[in-house]
């Protein structure tokens, strides 16, 4: 993994793209580089973190081996060995790495090359011939690839917001953003960002740039994919083709030529990813485990993880997040993150992803994405149970926003997720909802920024496009049945773990959030509030309005801590 910024249209931008190389070298401290083609007027940087073919000829820029194209490239093409055995016969390989391994299939397939590709990535390849720029995103988007336009026409490229800023793009909040968060608590569901002009390249999106003019498409449909899919097979023989992709996708994220190892909760995911772990490896492989705790017992999966762990001899590294460490991590994070996130369970992770690096870890595998793909939120069983089969469970109430607080003009340019019926189904727009707009875009760009700030590779085995298509196709009654999501990850579980793993209730990933925040924590979050409210805040917000809150919030308690967490938010972007 590593950093990208590149500038197109410009004349003179050596000075902005060094910055934008520099604020990003967290992403890549192990080398980096930067070039330019004055007469296209594209200059391009990267920042390296060496996975594969550790050696200095693996550095980027990197030119193909006729210097017409020029690569700058951040995530791994993980069947790279695989394609680079297609492509030998046509092109000369001076490297080991996958990043060569794109090169060469772009000159090959030119866009068309994005298909052969099982991976996570995002990057621009600069022809210096025809000075055309193309760049992608992966699938879901794993990889960030943020961009900025200006009225001249110059176009700002970069995986980090920041980045952007760096080069002088302007700092400004965008309005609509921060209320439709604050309304509706969304945000990273469209192309917007919390800033004004500054976009994200949309998941399985390609851009191209040509004369300062820009172009996006979609090279990745999902919807057009799952609906020539038809499913009339029987559910053991669904069962075996997911558990053979499953088990693939786990294999190849062990492609590495540094340090793997894994990041596990208690729950079935984690469980499941462990079992192919030792079924590949044995029990007695040198697999570093690392897991997140806060010493709440009402939170904490620990116990769960040390039983899953018991027969091998997996080192595990407790990584313990005290109240006492919330204030400076937050800030730390914040900066890093650039846009909201998602409260302290990012800071746990981010704090994980800190040991991990410290026990010389430089790859961890992840368990994001089975929830969205095989319905396994509770709020999925309402809409399981219209087909008639399904057994619905008591569900919750709507989180409470802040809406009553902010002042009226600014609340009502908030604009909610829409609603888009592109199934019949109703349980299949809800996941096709989280999967490209609502959970799994801002957990993948918490996790990224969070794990590249400690300059660690995070790896999604269960994001594999083949995964995702065959379990999202699947009847409603083979995702939720007997009152519990994710029923055929639990038939496939079966044969993994005692049956009190498989079919144990999901339990969320938590911290202690609302309990530091009225007590131990309380005087920093006020302390943040107030920040809040001496900057933008002052013009959205109804200030007394928000202190009644706050101050009821801190004497009466409450379920829900996420409203004040975004206030808390606000602070830390303005301070």
């Amino acid at each position: 993994m590593c950093g990208i910024a590149g500038i197109f249209g410009a004349s003179h931008a050596d000075e902005q793209l060094n910055r934008m190389v520099a604020v990003q070298r967290h992403r890549g401290p192990d080398a980096e580089g930067v070039c330019w083609d004055q007469s296209g007027g594209a200059w391009m940087g990267h920042c390296r973190l060496s996975i594969l073919d550790l050696s200095a000829k693996a550095n980027q820029p990197m030119y193909d081996n006729s210097g017409r194209y020029c690569l700058v490239y951040n995530g791994e093409i993980y069947n790279y060995l695989e394609i680079r055995e297609q492509l030998e016969h046509r092109y000369r390989f001076r490297t080991a790495t996958d990043s060569e391994v794109l090169l060469a299939a772009y000159i090959e397939w030119g866009a068309d090359c994005l298909d052969r590709f099982l991976g996570m990535f995002a990057f621009m390849i600069w022809d210096t011939k025809d000075k055309v720029l193309f760049a992608a995103r992966d699938r879901f988007g794993v990889k960030p690839f943020y961009y900025s336009c200006t009225d001249g026409g110059v176009l700002f490229c970069a995986s980090e917001i920041k980045a952007l800023h760096a080069a002088g793009i302007d700092k400004t909040f965008d309005p609509v953003s921060w209320s439709t968060y604050f309304v509706y608590g969304a945000y990273d569901h469209t192309e917007k960002t919390f800033w004004r002009n500054v976009f994200k390249l949309p998941a399985g999106c390609l851009l191209t740039w040509r004369d300062n003019t820009l172009q996006i498409s979609r090279w990745y449909d999902f919807r057009e994919r799952v609906g020539r899919l038809t499913e009339n097979r029987s559910i053991a023989e669904v069962a075996e083709e997911y558990c053979s992709l499953l088990e693939a996708s786990v294999k190849l994220r062990f492609r590495s030529d540094v340090t793997v190892g894994v990041s596990l909760s208690g729950g079935l995911d984690s469980s499941v990813l462990l079992s192919l772990i030792r079924r590949f490896h044995g029990d007695s492989a040198n697999i570093n485990v690392f897991t997140f705790f806060t010493g709440d017992e009402r939170y904490d999966e620990l116990p769960w993880v040390r039983a899953m762990l018991m027969g091998t001899n997996y080192p595990l590294t407790p990584c313990l997040l005290n109240a006492h460490d919330i204030p400076v991590q937050a800030e730390r994070v914040s900066r890093n993150q650039g846009e909201p996130f998602g409260g302290f369970p990012t800071l746990a992770y981010a704090h994980l992803f800190s040991m991990a690096r410290k026990h010389g870890v430089t790859v961890l595998l992840d368990g994001q994405g089975m929830d969205e793909q095989l319905a396994g939120y509770d709020y999925y069983h309402s809409a399981a149970a219209q087909s008639g089969d399904i057994t619905p469970v008591q569900g919750t109430t709507l989180p409470l926003n802040l809406a009553h607080c902010l002042e009226e003009d600014f609340k009502h340019v908030a604009r909610p997720i829409e609603k888009e019926d592109f199934f019949s189904e109703e349980l299949k727009n809800l996941q096709y909802r989280d999967i490209f707009a609502a959970k799994i875009p801002r957990a993948l760009r918490f996790n990224d920024h969070a794990s590249m700030m400690s300059s660690c590779e995070l790896r999604e085995p269960f994001l594999c496009h083949r995964l995702v298509e065959l379990a999202f196709c699947q009847p409603d009654a083979r995702k939720i049945k007997d009152g519990q999501g994710k029923w055929l990850l639990r038939e496939i579980a079966r044969d993994m773990m005692p049956q009190s793993v498989s079919t144990a209730p999901k339990r969320p990933v938590q911290t202690p959030q609302r309990e530091w925040l009225q007590n131990d924590l309380a005087d920093w979050a006020t302390a943040c509030i107030a920040t809040a409210m001496r900057g933008w805040g002052r013009a959205w917000f109804k200030e007394k309005e928000v202190w009644r809150t706050w101050d009821l919030f801190r004497r009466e308690g409450g379920d829900n801590s996420f409203p004040y967490w975004q206030l808390i938010s606000l602070g830390l972007m303005q301070s």
